[in-house]
């Protein structure tokens, strides 16, 4: 079989590997459809994201899904033919949280498809085929296609972030940076009952993105639009540390800044002064708990993810897809992967917004 694998960076090769078996408790995907995200970019370019650093070659992808091709032995309550995607994060060991964060698995030591956080490496998706534990199998709801099951990952990703915001329901909500979470958190915020939602980007295609998605108003700010004023819950999804004075600022007195976006690991300039002055709650969000649950119920009840998909290829123009997806003047938001075994069935290339 083929997979997409990063040697170091601006290494990245589509290999020939051994089709795996799956073991006890395991199912064989046949993988369809993976989405890039930004670690498998990082990877590429730097060999490395965050602190997880390459010690050996990687298969990328953690956004993906397709068919179960075979069952491991002890396996039941799937079977072979169903479409699913999965949950890409395995808690490591039996550490036990304080009890002000049990359940929140997102904040104990896992491991995750596509990840060079832990040697061995966890190999991630990109590839014709792969074994997954059971227990992270998801299947699609009735009426969702493998493509966008693929997206269930970074979609939860948004909904775990809104989750973290005070109710939404009714209130006006701003959200900075219209990459593909940016876009999703805007779908999420729609989908969570937000009265308006108003998205800022540099990118005017970031911003088509966006509005497709859901948004009410949109501010190019290279175009010297200023972000609204007095918006009760903010969502930062640029991870620009340049951004986070304009942010705080916008955000009303005793409002909420979700902050979505990765910030930098290494010292920044940023303006933090509005965060004490006008008593802002400065929320984190990382990654996602069982939110991948309620991003497949939300895909079952006809959320319609299509608009975020700008481009498609096939697995051997995995390099090229890469690109596409690091270049802010590609116009690009999400990137698929078409993984099928002849890598070609579908669409390919730019595509849609």
């Amino acid at each position: 079989m083929r997979a997409v694998v990063v040697h170091g960076p601006g290494d990245v090769r589509v290999e020939e590997r051994p089709r795996p078996v799956p073991g006890a408790g395991e199912v064989l995907l046949a993988l369809e459809w993976g989405g890039i995200c930004g670690s498998d970019i990082a990877y590429w370019k730097k060999g490395a994201s965050g602190t997880a650093a390459l010690a050996h070659p990687l298969v990328l992808g953690h956004e993906f899904a397709g068919r179960i091709a075979a069952l491991g032995a002890g396996v039941t309550g799937l079977g072979e033919g169903q479409p699913v995607t999965v949950h890409p994060a395995q808690p490591v060991g039996d550490t036990v949280l304080p009890e002000r964060i049990a359940g929140r698995t997102n904040l104990c030591p896992h491991r995750y498809f596509g990840s060079a956080a832990f040697t061995p490496h966890t190999d991630g998706g990109f590839s014709e085929y792969r074994t997954v534990p059971a227990a992270q199998i998801r299947p699609l709801p009735d009426g969702v296609g493998t493509e966008q099951g693929a997206l269930a990952e970074p979609l939860a990703v948004a909904l775990h972030a809104v989750g973290r915001a005070p109710e939404l329901r009714g209130r006006t909500v701003l959200v900075n940076g219209c990459g593909p979470i940016g876009s999703l958190v805007v779908a999420a915020a729609r989908y969570r009952g937000a009265g308006r939602v108003v998205a800022a980007d540099l990118a005017p295609s970031s911003l088509a993105v966006a509005r497709a998605m859901g948004a009410d108003q949109t501010c190019d700010l290279a175009a010297g639009e200023g972000l609204p004023e007095d918006v009760e819950v903010v969502f930062e999804a640029s991870g620009a540390p340049a951004a986070l004075g304009p942010v705080l600022r916008a955000t009303a007195r005793g409002g909420t800044l979700v902050q979505v976006g990765n910030l930098p690991g290494t010292a920044a300039a940023a303006a933090l002064g509005d965060l004490v002055t006008r008593e802002i709650t400065w929320i984190g969000s990382y990654r996602f708990v069982e939110e991948i649950d309620d991003a497949l119920h939300a895909l079952g009840n006809g959320l319609d993810l299509t608009p975020l998909i700008t481009h498609r290829f096939p697995l051997d123009r995995a390099e090229e897809a890469l690109a596409v997806a690091a270049d802010p003047g590609s116009g690009s938001s999400k990137v698929m992967l078409r993984l099928g075994t002849d890598g070609t069935t579908g669409p390919t290339g730019p595509t849609g917004v």
